[in-house]
């Protein structure tokens, strides 16, 4: 198939550091060349793939000097995008409800993944206008808030990581581990409350973005003196790969409709259980009791501790990569694909379809 990826000009793809969309785009879009397919990527010039690059500005706005306005880079993109749509057999857009008025212009199957929370009021301001567009989720939890505008899903795919950037290791650190955003639906806060109750050091490797400075100056900084926590900032992917695979436990207090969560599938694939509050997509990522505890408070957390010894590894390991790796997620999109074509497939699994998802020496 010839396929057209458009990504977020935010960060590159993959980003450098911190970006969720980005990194899930960049899994998808080098699996799909590995099997074959003709894939373009439209995304920012410092992205690197083995796709055909279309630049949609030359560097990530994240790290660009002097944008005044984001917006713009982005819809110029989709209309280079339509300029070019009749190459393609299908379009697959991440950029959120953006692309939506263009879409529905382009005579050519389309398909949108939807990357953030859909609990924002605004929205079914946009939705009840594009109610026919064809959308994909991240996970089955995510749709709720807009499912009663009858919107058009096609399937939930659930996100999918790089493996070859995640290292297992059969035996447990002596540390927690937060990654993520230092902001209020994240809430590094109670990751340091779960470490100080029971003792161990935590290492928080998360990026304070400009929205999130002052909760963060008011909330975590002040925390920060407790020789139990060191904050490491925003890590790279090797980076990332040495704090999860060392540490005994991921936290994941996150306390707002998670829309899938990469950090939990990315610590599951370093053999590192994850230990959550049951908020959004987690019970769907986490299976609790066999990847890690899900609670609904913080002494829920602080007593799940304590079973760390319960979980098996190499069964987080495991889980993960028949769930959550990049093979995983492109054979949901090639099912997903092949019946915006009308072609026969696989068909959607399950979990693809969007129905629950069932129970469920070092290598790379």
């Amino acid at each position: 198939m010839k396929i057209a990826q458009i990504a977020p000009l935010y960060e590159a793809v993959p980003p450098a550091l911190y970006g969720g969309t980005e990194r899930v785009v960049s899994a998808l879009t080098e699996e799909l060349v590995s099997r074959g397919h003709e894939v373009t990527l439209f995304a920012s010039g410092d992205s690197q793939t083995q796709a055909r690059l279309v630049p949609g500005v030359d560097r990530s706005l994240r790290l660009a000097d002097g944008v005044v306005d984001a917006l713009a880079p982005q819809i110029g993109m989709l209309a280079q995008v339509g300029a070019m749509a009749d190459e393609f057999d299908v379009i697959h857009s991440h950029v959120d409800y953006l692309g939506f008025p263009f879409l529905g212009g382009w005579r050519v199957p389309s398909v949108t993944t939807l990357h953030g929370r859909l609990d924002i009021p605004e929205l079914p301001l946009i939705y009840r206008w594009y109610r026919r567009t064809p959308l994909i989720s991240i996970s089955n939890s995510q749709r709720a808030p807009i499912e009663p505008l009858g919107v058009r899903w096609v399937g939930t795919v659930y996100n999918g990581i790089d493996w070859d950037h995640f290292t297992f290791r059969a035996t447990s650190g002596d540390y927690l581990v937060f990654l993520g955003r230092m902001s209020e639906e994240k809430r590094p806060d109670l990751a340091i409350e779960v470490a100080r109750r029971v003792g161990m050091p935590l290492k928080l490797a998360a990026k304070v973005d400009a929205a999130d400075e002052t909760w963060f100056a008011a909330r975590v900084a002040p925390l920060l003196t407790d020789p139990l926590v060191e904050f490491v900032g925003e890590v790279d992917e090797l980076g990332k790969d040495e704090l999860l695979r060392g540490a005994a436990a991921l936290l994941f207090p996150s306390c707002w409709p998670e829309p899938f969560g990469m950090a939990m599938a990315e610590s599951m694939a370093c053999g590192t259980p994850v230990l959550a509050l049951r908020h959004g997509s987690v019970p769907e990522v986490v299976e609790d009791g066999v990847t890690g505890f899900i609670g609904d408070s913080v002494a829920d957390l602080v007593a799940s501790v304590a079973r760390l010894g319960e979980i098996d590894r190499a069964v987080c390991r495991r889980t993960a990569e028949a769930r959550f790796s990049a093979q995983a997620m492109v054979d949901g999109y090639e099912a997903v694909y092949a019946s915006l074509l009308g072609q026969p497939g696989p068909g959607l699994s399950p979990e693809h379809a969007g129905r629950p998802a069932p129970a469920a020496g070092e290598t790379k």
